[in-house]
């Protein structure tokens, strides 16, 4: 634990009493200082041992810059070891309490850079020089997050030498594969007159693999080499509170307007979507509807960018390889200021490039807010059945003015879905990370009689118990949620609740991310005495409370299991709290006062269960879920790849081979399957913007999507492409509505029999 005196009400009258008195410009060795009287005062269960501390800091800090430990070597980190844990002059806790924090995290950096350098240095004439032979049996390890640091400059040296054979013979079968033409690919003078049709640039020229690899890391290098002092102090100064637990952070001024805007579902920027391409461009995917670019016209959808003048003065960034953050970071900035995009659609003997600019404006992403489907079903006998599909993507809250707001967004679907009569409603939070805690309870309460929804225990132990907000629940029908590993924090709190209540089937993969924990943003600013430009000192967003859910297990680390599970890719892949440094552990408290379940046996569980099992065990693309994940973890033991092009060859026709017998079943499968659908479902499309509609219209997925996104046209349509799902339905979209179905048809048939046995009543005693 740092060496604290002072608490942070102590510190804050401090610095008001400094209020008086000349500011000067922002002294990041004082934000340090705070950030250590913040972390140590109001973090739910700070570490009290500051040893393990200061380690925890450097080791996450060197993770941040070297995750794969390629560029530091072992005597730089022993140095590191005994300067900043060891020695009680130098450690981190001291530094940052002394006024001191900043000189550790440049040092370390300076040493990273200087490496980097080096590195890039060797790979240049490596790349330039070396002879390759892909003949051989070496192997090179794809994962070097626990791997020994490099001895020394040899060692690095050796270690590099297969690293980049391993992207130079990757490359190589790229360009080959890309060059090859495809089963199904039509020829080049009909490919000619289909991108003359759609407006598709030809195949881009790529450079050679040597020169590909080469500039990955030359731009890497200038990356690093062109850090500003800010983001520098903003990977130290998380890792120091991400050493508390992964979820405490430091935000700085860009970091914090980025968490603003997700919580807004808004941003600042030109309204583009973008993609990453192997010739190190970016791709322009899609545009947004009405959104800058849109509206100015001259960007299209699969344009490449090679180069971005930011603030549209001359200054231009080459981008070629360049992390999309990088990317997005640079096109994002003010309201109403402009952004030269340089443009190269390159083809063979063709390098013209054109620029195209673009005034910023704040965007809401509409694609980012929840929506709604009507899902119509025809029956052997009677009406077809009406069930309503609500996605909600995330927990957004504009704090400012409450909207928009997930839970007045859902609440509004949900009206008009009653309004269609639905018999039953799915809630899809998959993929859904969470976000504002206060629309949980007033959400639950859609779904759920007045009660605790949650309990929050803070640093002293205090036990808040939060209940639902309204008397009565809007829909109290039939319902199913869907889960996934990324449903997480928010999202996990609602579903725990409509469990533990017997409300809902949950359905999904194993479990859900794990995160059992509340944070809370505060400004650095108000806490430190001398600042010319307080914004510049960032936000600390820190653990000061735990959640748990009203039966009292926390869903920390364990996260909450569906009563129905599904088969998924993701269970094979370490996805999770538990695979989080330094997460805090599971608990329990004592279950909330005043909670009282609802009847299990209104689930259904046991029967609809049972035919969802009898489903997932019959469906050819379950079945090809649970074979890759044989294969994913028999490959997890290796965690390395053959430098033997022959036989990575013949890995990769192997995969491709079966890959195209699949999607040849698939294609076959899903005509059929497609007809079908047809006589059988009916889609409805219920955006926000439909709900004043007096009658729904017809689900048309591309033209739906266009209507917000302007994607580019699809352009590889051959065997090693998975086909669209038929109806635009994924296989756990598809089985979790025959769930609600199911569901549905117990609640009849219970209300049926009960009708039965109450008529009969009646009879025996008029």
């Amino acid at each position: 634990m740092l060496k604290i005196s002072l608490t942070l009400k102590a510190a804050f009258l401090l610095a008001l009493s400094f209020s008086g008195q000349i500011r000067g410009e922002t002294d990041f060795d004082e934000v340090g200082r705070a950030i250590s009287f913040m972390m140590g005062d109001s973090h739910f269960q700070p570490l009290k041992d500051d040893k393990l501390l200061n380690r925890r800091i450097l080791d996450l800090y060197l993770h941040t810059l070297d995750p794969d430990r390629l560029y530091f070597t072992k005597p730089d980190i022993d140095g590191f070891v005994r300067r900043y844990t060891v020695n009680p002059e130098t450690s981190f806790d001291i530094l940052l309490l002394r006024r001191k924090g900043t000189e550790p995290a440049r040092q370390i950096y300076d040493r990273f850079a200087t490496r980097v350098a080096q590195r890039t240095d060797y790979i240049e004439q490596f790349t330039d020089k070396a002879a390759f032979n892909f003949d051989d049996n070496k192997i090179v390890a794809l994962n070097r997050k626990k791997a020994p640091w490099p001895i020394d400059m040899f060692d690095a040296q050796g270690i590099w030498s297969l690293r980049i054979q391993h992207e130079i013979l990757s490359e190589e079968l790229l360009h080959e594969e890309l060059e090859t033409p495809h089963p199904e690919e039509p020829d080049d003078e009909l490919q000619e007159e289909e991108q003359s049709i759609q407006k598709i640039p030809p195949r881009p020229k790529r450079d050679s693999p040597r020169k590909i690899v080469k500039a990955r890391y030359q731009r890497f290098e200038e990356t690093v080499l062109s850090a500003s002092k800010e983001e520098i102090l903003d990977y130290f100064f998380s890792a120091v509170a991400q050493a508390q637990d992964p979820h405490s952070d430091y935000l700085s001024v860009k970091e914090n307007k980025r968490f603003v805007r997700e919580l807004k579902n808004q941003l600042t920027g030109i309204g583009a979507e973008l993609a990453s391409q192997p010739d190190g461009s970016t791709r322009v995917t899609g545009l947004i509807v009405n959104g800058p670019a849109h509206q100015q016209g001259d960007l299209q959808p699969n344009d490449r960018i090679v180069a971005i003048d930011s603030l549209n003065n001359g200054q231009i960034t080459d981008i070629t390889y360049s992390p999309i953050e990088r990317v997005v970071g640079l096109i994002l900035g003010r309201k109403n200021t402009t952004v030269r995009l340089i443009i190269q659609n390159q083809q063979p003997n063709d390098n013209e490039r054109r620029p195209v600019v673009i005034r910023r404006n704040t965007i809401n992403l509409k694609n980012a807010a929840a929506s709604a489907e009507v899902v119509k079903i025809a029956q052997p006998q009677g009406p077809p059945k009406a069930l309503g599909w609500i996605t909600i993507p995330s927990f957004y809250l504009d704090f400012e003015d409450g909207d928009p707001s997930v839970y007045q967004d859902v609440k509004r679907l949900v009206t008009r879905l009653k309004k269609e009569n639905v018999d039953g409603i799915a809630l899809d939070l998959r993929n859904n990370g969470g976000g504002s805690l206060t629309e949980v309870p007033k959400l639950a309460g859609l779904f759920l009689p007045r009660g605790p929804v949650v309990q929050a225990v803070n640093q002293k132990g205090d036990v808040e118990v939060i209940n639902s907000s309204p008397i009565r629940p809007q829909y109290s029908g039939p319902l199913v949620v869907i889960t996934d590993h990324n449903s997480a924090s928010s999202s996990e709190i609602l579903v725990g609740a409509l469990q533990d209540y017997n409300r809902a089937i949950v359905v999904g993969e194993t479990s859900t991310f794990g995160k059992g924990t509340v944070q809370e943003k505060s400004g650095i600013a108000n806490f430190l005495r001398f600042m010319h430009d307080p914004e510049r000192a960032g936000d600390l967003k820190t653990t000061v409370q735990k959640f748990y859910r009203v039966t009292g297990s926390s869903t920390q680390l364990k996260g909450v299991t569906p009563h129905i599970i599904i088969p998924s890719l993701n269970d094979g892949i370490e996805i999770g709290e538990r695979y989080l440094t330094h997460a805090l552990l599971h608990d329990s408290i004592r279950p909330a006062k005043q909670f009282t379940s609802l009847p299990f046996r209104d689930l259904f569980l046991p029967v609809v269960a049972e035919k969802s099992r009898q489903r997932v065990q019959t469906s050819l693309d379950f079945k090809y879920i649970r074979e890759d994940l044989i294969k994913l973890e028999a490959k997890r033991p290796k965690d390395f790849v053959t430098l033997n092009r022959q036989q990575r060859l013949g890995e990769l026709a192997s995969e491709k081979q079966e890959t195209i017998r699949r999607n040849t079943e698939r294609r076959s499968r899903f005509d059929d399957l497609e007809w079908w659908d047809n006589q059988r479902f009916h889609f409805l499309r219920l955006s926000l913007e439909d709900l004043e509609r007096p009658v729904l219209v017809t689900v048309n997925r591309q033209r739906d999507s266009n209507a917000v996104i302007l994607r580019a046209p699809i352009t590889n349509d051959d065997l090693t492409t998975i086909p669209e799902w038929p109806s635009g339905i994924d296989p756990v979209k598809r089985e979790a509505l025959a769930i609600l179905e199911d569901m549905v048809q117990a609640h009849q048939e219970d209300l049926e029999l009960r009708e039965l046995k109450r008529a009969v009543q009646e009879a025996q005693f008029p």
